[in-house]
């Protein structure tokens, strides 16, 4: 590490909530905890061939956006919310820009339309934390940029039942506990990983020595039993829906955001009267197939994780016209469609998901990504393939973090 230098000028935010700034010599500098416009001080803390990171240690001229931290974890070095030091406002107008400037640049869209998308809940509104058990036993979240755990016992953004589970739960030192809540249901589930016998104690009493203490009603499931095939769940109901989620499916970060998302999907592959089949490509659970999916005649959902595709086959056990298939969607040999819905991981469709999405012909796509230079590469992919873009709308679904959740419109090109 290297200490303060001469202050620097924010820019733009990179892709991953970094300020930019450059050097007197032209270096790049990403500077973690800075906002746009601002005069820092900083401290460098990685140095590679042609840029370096660092982090701020003084602001001499603020941004009109910059808050202090809400929560008191951020200040001791909790890593999981990177944006608290800017209003909700700010964080939005951010992840915009981000969308916007990867369209652009990425995608080679000019003027991108970016819609900020609905207001959802700053607080309470995370179903599903992943942490570490500190040497106490208590619930942890890991420091920033480091390993070493941080105890949350007061969570700014996990939901209340969430939180109780993390302020009262004890866990085996060092394991990794991932905690789970249906928001609408009620429902409680904590996975404990990481034990070294692959066995789980469960005992009601805090004070119990090795064991996993949680508050009554809780369901405690060792993750080798889960590895080994044991079967665990909760349900959680969004549209009206009520959705089977196992404890290794993945699912939204909570039932408003989920619900946005199916709002936005929707919108995205519009009005058109010929609501035949429906592709839900990198489905998960079903998510989009059992909301969305109601109003299509047919429905497919394709996944690659087996506990997703048991949960999707559930959810979907109501629509006669829907399957389900484990596939990874890549190799998957595209079936001719009218509209798909794709939510694929970080990394985006790339080349072959765009292949498969242009092989089922469908006329509407709504792309759901988590990452806005993914967004941008598979928008010039998607272009190239015979798409138009119609414009972007953001889906809030983690405040107080740089994470982009984005719903992009498609339409094919009449051939």
């Amino acid at each position: 590490m290297t200490g303060p230098a001469d202050p620097l000028r924010i820019g733009d935010v990179a892709v991953g909530g970094d300020g930019v700034a450059r050097e007197a010599s032209g270096r790049v500098v990403f500077v973690d905890g800075a906002l746009p416009g601002e005069l820092v001080r900083v401290e460098t803390v990685g140095e590679r061939r042609g840029h370096a990171r660092a982090v701020v240690v003084d602001v001499v001229e603020p941004a009109p956006g910059r808050v202090a931290p809400p929560c008191p974890y951020v200040a001791a070095g909790c890593g999981g919310c990177g944006w608290q030091h800017a209003t909700v406002a700010a964080q939005r107008d951010l992840r915009a820009g981000m969308v916007a400037e990867a369209l652009t640049r990425l995608g080679g869209i000019d003027g991108p339309r970016v819609d900020p998308g609905p207001t959802l809940p700053a607080t309470g509104y995370r179903t599903t934390l992943r942490g570490v058990a500190d040497a106490e036993g208590r619930f942890a979240l890991r420091r920033r940029h480091r390993h070493d755990p941080v105890a949350v016992p007061g969570c700014l953004v996990a939901h209340p039942r969430l939180a109780e589970v993390a302020a009262e739960g004890r866990f085996p030192p060092g394991a990794t506990v991932t905690i789970r809540v249906g928001a609408r249901t009620g429902d409680r589930m904590v996975v404990v990983d990481h034990d070294p016998d692959g066995s789980v104690v469960v005992d009601h009493d805090p004070d119990a020595d090795g064991a996993v203490a949680v508050p009554e009603g809780v369901r405690v499931v060792a993750g080798a039993e889960l590895d080994g095939g044991k079967r665990a769940w909760l349900f959680e109901v969004v549209d009206g829906v009520r959705l089977r989620v196992s404890a290794r499916s993945f699912f939204q970060a909570g039932p408003d955001a989920a619900e946005a998302l199916t709002a936005a999907v929707a919108a995205g592959l519009g009005d058109d009267p010929e609501r035949g089949s429906l592709a839900d490509l990198y489905g998960g659970v079903g998510l989009f197939a059992a909301t969305v999916g109601r109003s299509y005649g047919r429905v497919i959902v394709v996944e690659s994780s087996a506990s997703s595709c048991a949960d999707a086959r559930v959810n979907l056990a109501a629509h006669a016209g829907a399957r389900v298939v484990r596939a990874d969607v890549r190799r998957w040999r595209p079936r001719r469609v009218d509209a798909v819905v794709a939510d694929p991981p970080r990394s985006g469709l790339g080349k072959a998901g765009v292949r498969v999405v242009a092989g089922t012909r469908a006329r509407h796509l709504a792309l759901v990504s988590c990452d806005a230079a993914a967004l941008g590469r598979d928008t010039a992919l998607l272009v190239g393939a015979g798409y138009r873009f119609d414009g972007s709308t953001l889906v809030d679904a983690f405040p107080h973090t740089p994470h982009v959740e984005v719903v992009t419109r498609f339409a094919r090109h009449p051939v």
